[in-house]
């Protein structure tokens, strides 16, 4: 569980184009955090627990999907206010 921040930390092997996006639990997205290409290298981007408009999103259950060229990973995580 987090709050207010989160840390959501990757590792490239090779420049890729990533796209970085938090869905709520009925697969909405929420905000989109990472859409650029990047060098191979060692990221980290913080999750403040905002939607795309500014706004508070309430506590619960919310998902990451992390695509970097043909890979794609999900990752549960959990907002406690």
């Amino acid at each position: 569980p987090f709050n207010p921040t989160t840390t959501i930390r990757y590792d490239l092997k090779a420049r890729s184009k990533v796209a970085l996006t938090i869905y709520n639990a009925l697969g909405q997205e929420v905000r989109n955090l990472v859409s650029d290409t990047q060098n191979a290298g060692r990221y980290q981007v913080q999750w403040d627990g905002r939607d795309n408009t500014g706004g508070k999103v309430a506590s619960g259950i919310y998902f990451y999907r992390l695509r970097a060229g043909d890979f794609v990973q999900f990752h549960k995580m959990v907002l406690l206010k």
